[in-house]
């Protein structure tokens, strides 16, 4: 019979599972999957109930999220931009979350908390959409559920070897706490890392708005391409002069003319994360001489740099490659309806 070193007395584990989940499902980089593990661990031990811990993971969650929704409904894409410049993971970017919930709808809160960079930004994302409040909280439920049954009942099926291992941490003098702060240390680490190595590389490819401006009124002025979501554009229907929308899905090989002239992107997401993507797609299309807009179409806005309203076919327009209009130096877009 094992004896469970644990520093929290079993009477408190459902309320340590609960303020686990509540303090990340927040926001604060501490992952609630060890402390779910350990209360299933817990529960196979008759320490505490199944039921129990998994209704406190759902109530930290429905109460976390229920705050996010909110205050995303209230706040809109500020908060959204707020969110993803705090977070520390590379994966958490609004757009693509976006065209997740724009495709699935609300049922991809069943599984939004197993995917990186949903788990934070669904629920204020879904706050700026017109879903119904009670839609939400039906799906989140679910959803809450379904995440935590998986770490608890891991935690339970795997709890001799997490005794074993609690074991081995109280033989070289540590409580569980001094296991659970080694586990936060490594995570907040490897991601800073991440984050690290991003910045870097970003470092090469991105442009000002004055270097932009600049580029814009030399003799060879760069293709401006415009990769904000659908969604934002109908919102925010206004561009950069001249910005063509980008069609990465066309199938169609890209004009031998566009390969000759520089390339600046830009979108919304503060980190430039969708940039990152958009540029690597491009290099799978050998197209190499990219830069992406520092700041995205917000920091163009706020240096006070002119746009332009969008014209009418611009939402269903594709813009994916540029063909010869028959003059020098002159170009048209070769557009393809949206399907």
């Amino acid at each position: 019979m094992w004896h469970f070193p644990v520093a929290i007395p079993p009477s408190l584990g459902v309320w340590a599972v609960f303020m686990s989940v509540l303090v990340t499902q927040l926001g604060v980089p501490i992952p609630a999957a060890p402390m779910l593990i350990l209360g299933g661990t817990m529960a196979a031990m008759g320490q505490t109930s199944y039921v129990n811990v998994i209704c406190a993971a759902v109530a930290a969650t429905l109460i976390a999220d229920s705050l996010w929704f909110f205050t995303g409904r209230a706040y809109g894409r500020q908060l959204l931009n707020s969110l993803v410049r705090f977070s520390l993971s590379l994966d958490t970017t609004v757009r693509v979350a976006r065209n997740t919930y724009e495709r699935y709808g609300a049922p991809i809160l069943t599984v939004a908390k197993f995917l990186p960079g949903l788990g934070l930004i669904s629920a204020p994302l879904l706050g700026t959409t017109a879903i119904n409040v009670g839609v939400f909280l039906l799906w989140d439920v679910v959803g809450a559920a379904l995440w935590a049954s998986v770490w608890v009942i891991g935690g339970a099926a795997l709890h001799d070897q997490v005794v074993q291992l609690m074991l081995l941490v109280r033989h070289n003098g540590g409580t569980i706490f001094d296991a659970f702060a080694a586990i936060f240390v490594a995570a907040l680490l490897y991601r800073w890392v991440r984050r690290w190595q991003f910045r870097r590389w970003l470092a090469h490819i991105r442009i000002s708005p004055e270097q932009l401006d600049g580029m814009m009124k030399s003799n060879e002025p760069p293709l401006i391409f415009d990769a904000r979501p659908h969604a934002v554009r109908q919102k925010e229907s206004h561009r950069i002069a001249g910005a063509l929308r980008l069609d990465l899905d066309s199938p169609e090989p890209i004009h031998p003319d566009l390969l000759k002239r520089p390339i600046v992107v830009y979108c919304v997401c503060p980190n430039e994360a969708t940039a990152k993507r958009i540029i690597d797609q491009l290099h799978r299309k050998n197209i190499h001489h990219i830069r992406a807009l520092k700041g995205g179409l917000d920091a163009w806005e706020k240096r006070g740099y002119p746009v332009e309203p969008l014209p009418p076919d611009f939402h269903t327009a594709k813009a994916h490659m540029l063909e010869d209009a028959g003059n020098e130096g002159e170009y048209t877009v070769r557009a393809r309806l949206a399907e």
